[in-house]
């Protein structure tokens, strides 16, 4: 039910809001929303009300169900809508800039609603913004890799460069670390973290993935850390890869894992006891870790593709050995051998099943092989029969390119 009002005012505030640029929300991408600022002219879900809510003097924002609507209140709104509103407020988004869904974590929608109506970071084209110029330098708290202590540290990221690199103490001259901008992803992990502003940055070092966790007090800081880092990385990418289109470059930029979280595994004799262990699939790579926080991965499993006899199966083998507690099991089937895990419950195993198929049922990229046979190269014990390849990294371009420098 739609809240009173004049008849002639209802009927239009309804035509309006059937409009197709309105049936999803204008900052997320929800369908069916059914919020509405009355000063911005926008379709929004309740999940992004709140944050409109929260920047009083740019939204005032109204339920469609339960809220009176005046007759200028609808005609602005008629007058305006998602489609009128996005070609001011969206007109010159950065085609780096991570441009969030409502599957995506509290601090990037925010700061994605405040950059576009409260700061209209987008509204002019050319307009200099804190995560646009190539370099960016502050202080993040990192996680302690051995102590789990969470201590400022100096950070420094330089597309001149090519790298992110940390520091320990403030006046250091050398780095503690210097990774390559191409071989770098991020995402943020506020709940893995317990920090709302939680980022995790992943790099590959000594042939194993690493893992940094930082945050800032600041949202804002922290999701322009975020942008700058996919900035330096387009920008970067462009140069070294002139005959790449924007958005396949774009897609090459920091993704969210495919799925995180416990299972049991086995050794690969399929006799030792199952153990506990925190797994995260990163496209094509399966990583395990002891604790969530690891620094580093303690093995990897690259996932291939069904054409190349990988398979993935909902239960354990007939007669197989070892204890496990958890009893929703699933087999990972490559070429060289036959992966068991088992899960808490029937939903975790159904899951991983789904997100292990996606993987499995899409064919190798050119890149992917490429990295799979650098790999072979590069760490031939990888293929020896154990299947795990701490430098899988199907989405680095270096790889690929390192791979037919080898060849050639």
């Amino acid at each position: 039910m739609m809240a009173g009002g004049n008849e002639r005012s209802m009927k239009t505030l309804k035509e309006v809001w059937r409009r197709a640029e309105n049936s999803l929300c204008a900052d997320c991408g929800k369908p069916d929303p059914d919020w509405a600022s009355s000063t911005l002219g926008v379709f929004i879900c309740l999940s992004c009300s709140g944050i409109h809510r929260n920047i009083p003097s740019i939204s005032k924002v109204k339920s469609l169900k339960m809220d009176h609507w005046d007759d200028a209140q609808v005609q602005f709104l008629a007058k305006h809508g998602n489609a009128v509103t996005k070609a001011t407020y969206e007109a010159h988004i950065p085609i780096y800039y991570y441009q969030p869904t409502y599957n995506d974590c509290q601090v990037l929608r925010e700061q994605w609603i405040r950059a576009k109506y409260e700061r209209k970071e987008f509204t002019e084209p050319g307009k200099q913004l804190p995560y646009s110029d190539g370099v960016k330098e502050g202080i993040l708290w990192k996680r302690g890799r051995d102590n789990g202590q969470f201590l400022p540290r100096k950070f420094l990221l330089s597309e001149r460069e090519g790298c992110l690199k940390y520091f320990t103490k403030q006046d250091a001259k050398e780095p503690k670390i210097n990774v390559k901008i191409d071989v770098i992803n991020a995402m943020f992990q506020p709940v893995k973290i317990g920090n709302p502003n939680g980022l995790q940055i992943t790099y590959i070092k000594d042939n194993k993935t690493r893992n940094i966790f930082v945050y800032h007090e600041s949202g804002k800081e922290i999701v322009d850390w975020f942008n700058a880092i996919r900035s330096v990385q387009f920008h970067y990418l462009k140069v070294a890869f002139p005959i790449a289109s924007d958005n396949e470059i774009k897609n090459r930029l920091t993704r969210n894992f495919l799925k995180e979280g416990y299972m049991e595994k086995t050794g690969p004799k399929q006799r030792e006891a199952f153990k506990k262990r925190w797994f995260t699939l990163d496209h094509r790579r399966l990583m395990y870790f002891k604790d969530p926080l690891d620094a580093f991965a303690k093995g990897e499993v690259f996932v291939g593709s069904r054409e190349n006899g990988y398979s993935v199966q909902k239960g354990l083998p007939l007669g197989t050995q070892g204890n496990f507690s958890w009893h929703y099991g699933l087999t990972i089937v490559t070429p060289d051998r036959e992966y068991l895990f088992t899960c808490e419950t029937e939903t975790d195993q159904l899951d991983w099943i789904a997100a292990f198929t996606s993987i499995i049922s899409q064919a190798m990229t050119p890149q992917e092989y490429a990295s799979k046979c650098l790999d072979a190269v590069s760490f031939p014990s990888c293929h020896s029969g154990s299947g795990y390849c701490p430098n899988a990294s199907p989405f680095s371009f270096t790889t690929v390119e390192a791979y037919f420098k080898f060849k050639s």
